[in-house]
């Protein structure tokens, strides 16, 4: 009898329709609210999505998972509340909540711990502990849409369980691979154990089921530094491994995340699925179109993973800040032009709130940004040639590749910012707020424009992360240097020495930074919106973890709680033992 090994995950949710995603152990029909979809086949595993049509708007339906006809969720013995779909529509408030960056380990001890007490330790799972708590709160309150902005898994740091695991296959004659570094997965194989791992303990697989989800990849779902330089993706093609690990890294990044990303009609316009279903392994249909999606990047031309969800008066437009790059030293940018044309247009909406998602920050701290001008500056050769070679060196070596990296789409985005916030604008939205993660510490910085460019729109950078990979107290005390007054001083100095002017706009640390792991929401009422932070600390043995929220913001007054710099609080997310295992 056919079983699931993952999922049900909700996806992707409108007033009307639903999309269900499952992983099963063998070939079967998957039904859900009597909708009915066979699986289909890759490399040996089955999926199947189930796309739900013709629900009511603003509607709460209760839903379980039949595999042949035998129900097989909710699992047998289960105290958690019965998974549903919420249809959108009506007049309620719109909670979104979003973070990044997520290692997979048990939730004991030592993986548990802070990593000052065991080299092991990752810190309390943000996601995790969310979901505990939602588990004893009424389905109102839930999440309208959970955003996740990259590093769902970890493809260069993966947890001790698949380390043993792939060990263990790389012993044996068949699972070699000829200069494979030992720490990274290689292929399709081992990328599939890496999402089982993440997202198949109890009280994720029941947040998944019941909060719809997008997801985009950054580079750790492939390699570090993935596509930071021409020069690096010229030099990792020379690696014999990479184009099975790259081409895998591809097939289930679409078939665990971008998928569900889709809604019904855009699924049957590209005609992956109706492709995958029509043989009996469609492993080759999709390692053709990956091999073609590698071949472009990062010329222009290739697969286009941004999207765009909107929920009510509510538009998120997710970019793809890695895989579309262009380059080419003196005119880098993250997307190219032909993109960013779409994502103009996608931005121009009338929607009271505006939500941007990179999984890479568009307004970094302190003195990150100038250092970041600076440095492609001198790669492009400001300081000549032994210039370009030290900028190259401490490009990789410092990870200099968010925005700030890519000053043409930089200026681009502010020039973006400024036209759909301004002032002249009729139904300019009330806020705009640029989602990211990447950077291992959580904070908020308002972005100001000059004032002879009138705005209209409160403009913000939210950072939330990670969800569960605290950085190292070493790497602290360095992010902490980087976003210090000093720093920032020196920056301004190398990029006056490198002939580049300073950004057009202004912002600053207004809350933060955080160390350590979270999740943040904003819940959208009319043209309000509310900021929270949600960071997780220590719990003692035996009881449930806790959720402090050391930051809450009105962003459109601009008032709230929570400090610059280290930030305490006394408000907490009580867990109840309530309907939890």
């Amino acid at each position: 009898m056919a079983q699931l090994i993952l999922g049900p995950m909700l996806r992707h949710v409108t007033e009307t329709s639903a999309t269900i995603w499952v992983e099963t152990d063998e070939r079967c029909t998957v039904t859900i609210l009597d909708r009915s979809a066979p699986t289909f086949c890759v490399a040996g595993h089955h999926y199947a999505l189930v796309i739900i049509e013709g629900l009511a708007p603003a509607s709460c339906v209760e839903y379980d998972v039949r595999l042949d006809g035998a129900m097989c969720w909710p699992a047998a013995g289960s105290r958690l509340p019965t998974s549903r779909v919420r249809t959108l529509g009506g007049t309620g408030s719109c909670r979104i909540v979003f973070g990044s960056c997520r290692t997979a380990a048990p939730h004991e001890p030592p993986w548990a711990l802070e990593l000052v007490l065991d080299p092991r330790g990752r810190g309390v799972d943000a996601l995790y502990a969310f979901a505990l708590a939602m588990a004893s709160q009424p389905a109102d309150e839930w999440p309208t849409l959970a955003v996740f902005l990259g590093d769902q898994i970890y493809a260069d740091d993966s947890s001790p369980d698949a380390r043993a695991r792939i060990t263990e296959r790389r012993s044996r004659p068949d699972g070699a691979v000829e200069g494979l570094p030992d720490e990274l997965v290689g292929g399709f194989e081992e990328y599939t154990w890496l999402y089982q791992e993440s997202w198949s303990p109890e009280m994720e697989r029941w947040f998944f089921s019941n909060v719809p989800s997008v997801m985009i990849f950054d580079d750790h779902e492939m390699i570090d530094d993935w596509n930071i330089s021409a020069s690096w993706v010229r030099e990792i093609r020379e690696k014999s491994w990479w184009q099975d690990h790259v081409i895998g890294g591809l097939m289930t990044y679409w078939l665990y995340q971008h998928l569900g990303n889709l809604g019904p009609d855009t699924i049957r316009e590209e005609g992956m699925l109706a492709a995958l279903n029509g043989v009996s392994d469609g492993e080759q249909v999709l390692r053709a179109w990956a091999m073609k999606s590698e071949e472009f990047t990062p010329v222009p031309g290739g697969y286009r993973f941004s999207y765009v969800r909107d929920v009510g008066r509510v538009r998120l437009v997710m970019l793809d800040a890695r895989n579309g790059r262009v380059l080419e030293p003196g005119r880098r940018q993250i997307v190219d032009d032909a993109e960013w044309r779409s994502v103009v247009e996608a931005c121009h909406a009338d929607v009271d709130h505006l939500l941007i998602g990179s999984s890479l920050p568009v307004f970094v701290t302190g003195g990150l940004h100038d250092l970041q001008v600076w440095n492609e500056a001198i790669c492009d050769g400001a300081w000549g040639r032994v210039g370009r070679k030290v900028g190259e060196w401490i490009r990789r070596g410092t990870d200099m590749e968010d925005w700030s990296a890519f000053v043409r789409s930089f200026e681009a985005f502010v020039d973006l910012l400024e036209d759909v916030g301004g002032a002249g604008r009729a139904n300019a939205p009330a806020t705009i707020s640029v989602l990211s993660g990447d950077i291992h510490f959580s904070y908020l910085a308002e972005i100001r424009f000059p004032t002879d460019r009138a705005v209209a729109s409160r403009i913000h950078q939210l950072v939330s992360s990670p969800i569960r990979n605290a950085l190292k107290p070493q790497e602290r005390t360095v992010m902490r240097l980087a976003t210090s007054q000093f720093a920032r001083r020196v920056a301004r100095v190398l990029r006056h020495a490198a002939h580049r002017d300073r950004a057009r706009v202004k912002w600053r640390l207004d809350r933060g930074p955080l160390f350590g792991n979270a999740l943040s929401e904003v819940t959208f009422t009319g043209r309000s919106a509310q900021l929270k932070v949600l960071c997780t600390r220590p719990h003692e043995e035996g009881s449930h973890p806790v959720l402090d929220r050391p930051i809450e913001v009105d962003l459109v007054a601009g008032s709230g709680t929570g400090q610059r710099q280290s930030v305490s609080s006394r408000r907490r997310v009580k867990v109840s033992r309530q309907n939890t295992p």
